[in-house]
């Protein structure tokens, strides 16, 4: 990569998550000299940790109506009218310009499948899988997975392969599928640090990095930016690392929002929910606050400033903390329930992870618990537990899991009332029976549905519990990211106070107050508008360096 900086640069980046990378490689690509900081040590935020999604309608009439039903369409918002106008050409945008490659999803139904709009697939685009191998040197720079999505070590399994990993046992077909997966993972190991066979957000952000290596982007890591240079009326430079660089086009802020800054979730977040983040933890609102300093808004419309998701926590080997978020791989499978400190259900299971931890704050829960049977746990693992093999003992002795060969020990480990608990599953029992949820209606839509296991019938969702030992984990609510950001026009301009753009100051990702107002739609709804605004602000700058000519 380049050396230092000149002393102008037509544009500075701060943050290199999904926005940050995509900004600085489309300004790149347009011959725009870029410095993009990051103050860790890796590339990826929080994309790198994600399911790689991104919502990016090309039915934008459709997609409108959808919105309006699930956000609401009582005021006018031009920057959620910018982002349906422009997520398809973002999308070919970034596939022309950088090393970005993307697939339909053909199938995957966005969170509120009833509503006007909504469809059951084709909105959603994820990354074609990425060799690691070509970042060379660099592969170390990009953030790795969370440790529990990748087993054996390192090994990254795209979703297409889950089942076959679930079935392994029970079909040769499934069984040469994983095979020739390791196999392939343990030539990879022979030569790197884990597997180089990318999916999911690691491929995401893995093509990110390998567009600035090949675009000639300034990347600087542990370099972080203190302070913004306001002068003339603009933005003019940035201090970090402690250097002053002089900025002739913009700064655009992409740090990845306030999932980790004790303050602003203080100032924003429900009591319950403001513990803990599974979000990137150097997402610690620098670029709010950087902004802020220069006279930038705030803004937070709906009734939610952060996306949500139940998470379970537990100590790993080394020492360090894990926070693991129940999105999509147990909640909404058949034979698992949930409880709240009654020992009674409060929720439909298999709802979004954010409509989930909505259920958890409307009743002002600070914890609830997930319980299951011994064949649960074998066929589909639970939380960081793999299924198959999932050494109960282990997780037992950890204090992540609570055992009892019977539903009244079990309540009485977890300090709830075994009638209670006794009464709730015998309920559920009957209408998993059935295949009718008398009380929630899980498993009633196509999402739902979606999440649960096909091989059940009549309802892919429910299932008795009824093979001992049984098992429980907590549940706490959880932010995946942050909502509520700074107060943006439909090009990504940063406002201030009186709705009057800052000159030479953007943001995207989720330094941007969100278009969704705090609904989430479908998946990839936050890398989508990411995307999206980071292609608008480098048509702006690039446009910006039209008009100087």
């Amino acid at each position: 990569m380049p050396g230092d900086a000149p002393d102008r640069i037509d544009v500075v980046v701060i943050g290199a998550g999904a926005a940050g990378m995509a900004t600085a490689a489309l300004c790149a690509a347009e011959g725009l000299s870029v410095v993009l900081l990051e103050k860790t040590a890796s590339v990826g935020g929080t994309t790198a940790t994600s399911g790689g999604m991104v919502w990016a309608p090309e039915d934008t009439a459709a997609a409108r109506t959808y919105l309006d039903h699930v956000i609401g369409a009582e005021e006018t918002d031009a920057r959620r009218e910018s982002f349906l106008a422009h997520a398809a050409a973002a999308i070919t945008a970034l596939a022309a310009r950088t090393e970005l490659r993307f697939q339909p999803v053909a199938r995957y139904p966005d969170y509120y499948p009833d509503l006007p709009g909504a469809t059951l697939g084709g909105r959603v685009f994820e990354p074609v899988p990425f060799d690691g191998r070509a970042l060379g040197r660099h592969f170390v720079r990009l953030r790795p997975p969370i440790p529990e999505f990748t087993p054996f070590g390192g090994m990254m399994i795209e979703r297409s392969d889950l089942v076959h990993f679930r079935r392994v046992t029970r079909s040769l077909r499934s069984a040469l599928v994983v095979a020739r997966r390791l196999a392939a993972y343990a030539g990879q190991r022979l030569a790197w640090p884990r597997g180089t066979r990318l999916v999911l957000g690691n491929a995401l952000a893995g093509r990110l990095l390998l567009s600035l290596l090949r675009l000639g982007v300034d990347l600087r890591l542990d370099t972080p930016a203190t302070k913004l240079i306001f002068a003339e009326g603009r933005v003019q430079g940035v201090v970090a690392g402690g250097k002053t660089l002089s900025v002739r086009h913009g700064v655009v802020l992409a740090s990845g929002g306030f999932s980790h800054d004790p303050v602003l979730r203080a100032a924003f977040l429900p009591a319950p929910a403001r513990r803990f983040s599974a979000a990137f933890a150097g997402d610690s609102g620098d670029g709010i606050r950087l902004a802020r300093a220069v006279g930038a808004a705030l803004a937070r419309r709906g009734a939610d400033a952060a996306f949500w998701t139940p998470v379970s926590i537990f100590t790993r080997d080394d020492g360090s903390t894990a926070i693991f978020p129940h999105t999509v791989t147990d909640r909404g499978k058949p034979g698992s329930l949930v409880v709240d400190e009654h020992g009674r259900r409060f929720v439909n299971e298999a709802l979004s992870y954010h409509e989930f931890v909505r259920a958890m704050l409307r009743a002002g829960l600070a914890r609830a618990f997930l319980i299951c049977d011994h064949a649960f746990l074998r066929r589909y693992g639970l939380g960081p537990i793999a299924p198959v093999f999932p050494r109960p003992r282990r997780w037992i002795r950890r204090g992540y899991l609570t055992a009892s060969p019977d539903i009244a020990g079990l309540a009485r480990a977890l300090g709830l009332a075994p009638a209670a608990l006794a009464a709730t599953l015998a309920r559920f029992n009957a209408d998993a029976a059935r295949g009718e949820d008398g009380d929630f209606g899980r498993g009633n839509d196509a999402y739902q549905r979606h999440l649960g296991d096909p091989e059940r019938r009549p309802n892919p969702c429910l299932a008795p519990l009824a093979t001992p030992p049984f098992y429980a984990i907590t549940l706490y609510p959880a932010d995946l990211g942050t909502s509520a950001g700074l107060a943006t026009d439909a090009a990504a301009r940063v406002l201030d106070d009186a709705g009057t753009p800052i000159a030479g100051l953007y943001a995207c990702g989720n330094d941007m107050a969100s278009v969704m107002d705090g609904a989430y739609p479908g998946p990839g709804i936050t890398l989508g508008p990411a995307l999206t605004f980071a292609y608008l602000v480098a048509r702006a700058l690039c446009e910006s360096e039209v008009r100087k000519e």
